[in-house]
């Protein structure tokens, strides 16, 4: 598991529903992180899959 630039961060990147399987159905879960390439985006609750790349902490400030 990546070590996440604030407590804060590391509770909604690491969040998982206990009623929504697909993190894009839950309207509690705000941030998507990619294991694999390391990118954090904020989801876009549209009924999609889609969500918006940040680079800096919504919570912090650092620079992911």
């Amino acid at each position: 598991m990546k070590k996440h630039c604030c407590d804060d961060m590391a509770y909604h990147a690491n969040f998982k529903c206990d009623i929504h399987e697909n993190p894009f159905k839950c309207p509690d879960k705000i941030i998507i992180f990619d294991e694999k390439d390391k990118d954090y985006g904020l989801i876009i609750h549209d009924g999609g899959t889609s969500s918006i790349g940040i680079d800096f902490c919504p919570w912090c400030g650092a620079k992911l």
